[in-house]
């Protein structure tokens, strides 16, 4: 029997939480979404990752490969309390999908392992939540492991994270077996039964409560030093009662000055129900966030979660399922209606929605309609986009899309039979629409069609669902990485006149560029270089030589010049170009001609200066059996890698280095073969680094 408190609630904006679950690949994300679904009566049998029955992992491929790929969302009800819950992708090729969710989350739940504590995809997705600004608790799950440590892994959530960890549980071992917790606050203990079903509250053993009574003393201090009310309590009375504790971690939580730390099992479904009761406690409501921000005629405007306010919605997941186009929505404010038409206010143009569904994962419940605060899918939009807001087409208001990461890796892609050119053409177009972290593009060279992602695995799971989806045969080519030239050592005083005579109005353009490293006395030579400037673009023309619209006009013509290099046609990156002359005629001068000065002038700036190519470098997390450090060592060496760090946890070894992209296809069955099927990996892009000459003489054109 189930000890929760189950009422079915009647979602409320005060009575809503949008939350997600991220974590490193494998901390058991999957795996504690199904319990949390067990639990609160949303399925009635326990999902198993390594049996394929998971609710949220429904895609084949997931099943097959027993990771998330795609994000998921779910909805349950607890305690008064409807939970919308996206369960996010751990593997670092599918970061865009976890950007994706946390634009529209409200806060989060970050799993770490009890032996691993925080890993590096755990902390990626961390700072990306940072960036975001959603408060989240931590849940260190996989107590049951050998080796598991509670008080390590809140120690790393310090170093590595950066945040003040506030441990509200001590963790409750019998015979040395995981069996309950110590709950802080209240000062009991929960004790999970061998059914699992079963949660005994009770009072605190006689052998903890020395433990418990000093830890709940190390929680006061720390939340007292935090927060003024709790101060003024512990000065007071030497403690913080429980009321005063839980209004301040609800407050430190939802300003992300500190996280609250849970543990339990969630394969043994122990402390999942503490956690939930923790996620509605700490976590906030739509109500509880700061009013969406977007854009109205280029002034800034707020708008908060009424349902009585303009419709305002922004679309952040696309699919194609049996039963149609499918839309998934954040409703921010406003009231959207089944039948409604809406503006999509980028591409200005309006659509219908025809049918609102509350998302089950591969299934789906049908609505009348979805208030402020809502995440609902919606069938009867044809076109809008992953990033799209959707409005009341007399209030329209254009919101912060989330954005896309740049590729780093294609594939050339073909259909094995020529009368599947055009099949293949949608189906990669389809891709393209579902996961705004692909391209597609023809090499205007070579005429192949390029597919690009965030690595090997992300292309490889891409190609598979255009041959398992859409039927197709299709020939992939080796991987191809995204390289990029640079500036070393630039130009002065490069003197470029466009002039055209063709019977008409002619062109005149006249420019003087100065070309340089954008930050050359930062970049090393083997280090990893910050590539998210192009190009800085200034102008010191005075006396009114060039006016501003021409020298906008030109540096638009520089930007159309970085798109390709003149080492190998790669796009160009990290470089300052300062308009420093120039002269017009009354008649000829024109935007389009100074464009077209730009473009061409930065052309040849960049053939008379010094270039250098560059290749993306990853930071790769190694871990492997102590016996087999050696020859992972060796490999790395031998990838053109290095070694960055090497540390010792639980009986295996962890191996940080950066090596470059093009070295690690391939690395995933190397490593298998070297470490007898023991060793995994993981990799996050870091930057760029300069090719040594030896490999670039290989890379570029002859």
């Amino acid at each position: 029997m189930r000890t929760h408190p189950q009422r079915h609630a009647t979602s409320p904006s005060t009575a809503l939480r949008n939350l997600g679950i991220l974590a490193h690949v494998d901390a058991g994300k999957t795996t504690l979404t199904e319990r949390f679904l067990y639990l609160t009566g949303a399925t009635h049998k326990r999902g198993e990752v390594h049996d394929g029955t998971t609710v949220t992992d429904f895609d084949s491929q997931e099943r097959d490969r027993g990771i998330t790929i795609f994000a998921a969302a779910v909805s349950c009800d607890w305690d008064g309390h409807r939970i919308n819950l996206i369960d996010t992708p751990g593997h670092v090729d599918f970061s865009d999908e976890v950007e994706r969710a946390l634009r529209v989350l409200d806060g989060a739940i970050a799993v770490f392992d009890a032996v691993a504590g925080v890993e590096p995809q755990s902390e990626s997705v961390w700072r990306r939540a940072d960036r975001h600004h959603v408060p989240r608790i931590a849940f260190v799950n996989k107590m049951d492991r050998v080796g598991a440590d509670l008080d390590a892994a809140a120690a790393s959530i310090r170093t590595r994270l950066g945040t003040v960890p506030l441990v509200v549980q001590l963790p409750v071992f019998r015979d040395g077996e995981f069996t309950g917790v110590v709950d802080l606050l209240r000062m009991r203990t929960l004790v999970w039964g061998a059914d699992r079903d079963t949660c005994q509250p009770g009072p605190v053993p006689d052998e903890l409560r020395e433990e418990a009574g000093r830890r709940r003393r190390a929680l006061d201090e720390a939340v007292a030093e935090l927060h003024p009310a709790a101060l003024e309590e512990f000065c007071a009375h030497s403690a913080v009662r429980e009321q005063t504790l839980t209004a301040a971690l609800r407050e430190l939580t939802r300003s992300g000055e500190a996280v609250v730390v849970l543990c339990g099992s969630a394969y043994r479904t122990r402390g999942i129900e503490p956690l939930l009761e923790a996620a509605v406690t700490y976590l906030p409501s739509p109500l509880d966030t700061p009013p969406v921000r977007g854009t109205l005629d280029g002034a800034a405007q707020d708008r908060a979660a009424d349902p009585a306010a303009p419709l305002t919605a922004l679309a952040f997941k696309v699919t194609t399922t049996p039963s149609g186009r499918l839309t998934y929505l954040r409703v921010y404010a406003g009231t959207l209606t089944k039948g409604d038409t809406v503006l999509d206010v980028a591409a200005n143009r309006t659509e219908r929605v025809g049918r609102i569904l509350r998302v089950h994962a591969d299934r789906y419940a049908e609505l009348d309609r979805a208030v402020a605060g809502d995440i609902v899918a919606v069938i009867g939009p044809k076109a809008a986009r992953a990033g799209a807001t959707l409005t009341t087409p007399t209030a329209p208001l254009l919101l912060e899309p989330p954005q896309a990461a740049e590729p780093v890796v294609s594939v050339a892609v073909e259909a094995r039979r020529s009368l599947d050119s055009d099949r293949l053409a949608t189906a990669l177009a389809r891709l393209v629409e579902e996961d705004p972290s692909l391209t597609v593009r023809l090499d205007p060279e070579t005429g192949q069609t390029l597919l690009s992602g965030m690595g090997e695995l992300h292309l490889e799971v891409a190609v598979e669902k255009v041959r398992r989806d859409h039927g197709l045969e299709v020939n992939v080519g080796r991987p191809q990485v995204a390289y990029r030239e640079t500036v070393t050592r630039g130009v002065s005083q490069l003197v470029y006149r466009h002039v055209k005579q063709d019977g008409g109005a002619g062109q005149f353009a006249h420019v003087v560029l100065d070309v340089e490293p954008l930050h050359p006395a930062v970049d090393t030579p083997s280090g990893p270089r910050d590539t998210t400037q192009d190009l800085v673009f200034q102008s010191t023309v005075t006396g009114g030589r060039v006016p501003q619209e021409y020298v906008r006009a030109v540096e638009a013509g520089c930007r159309d010049a970085l798109a390709e290099g003149p080492l190998g046609g790669h796009p160009v990156t990290g470089l300052r170009v300062t308009l420093t002359d120039g002269a017009t005629h009354p008649k000829d001068s024109s935007p389009l001609a100074f464009r077209a000065a730009g473009r061409f002038a930065l052309r040849r700036a960049l053939r008379a200066s010094a270039m250098e190519l560059l290749e993306p470098v990853v930071e790769v997390t190694v871990t492997v059996p102590g016996d087999a450090v050696g020859a992972v060592l060796g490999d790395i060496a031998a990838r053109r890698g290095r070694v960055l760090g090497s540390a010792t946890r639980a009986g295996t070894a962890v191996v940080t280095a950066t090596v470059p992209l093009a070295e690690l296809f391939g690395y995933a069955s190397r490593l298998r073969g070297r470490t007898q099927g023991r060793g995994t990996f993981t990799a996050r892009a870091v930057g760029y680094a300069p090719v040594p000459a030896a490999v670039a003489t290989e890379v570029l054109p002859r």
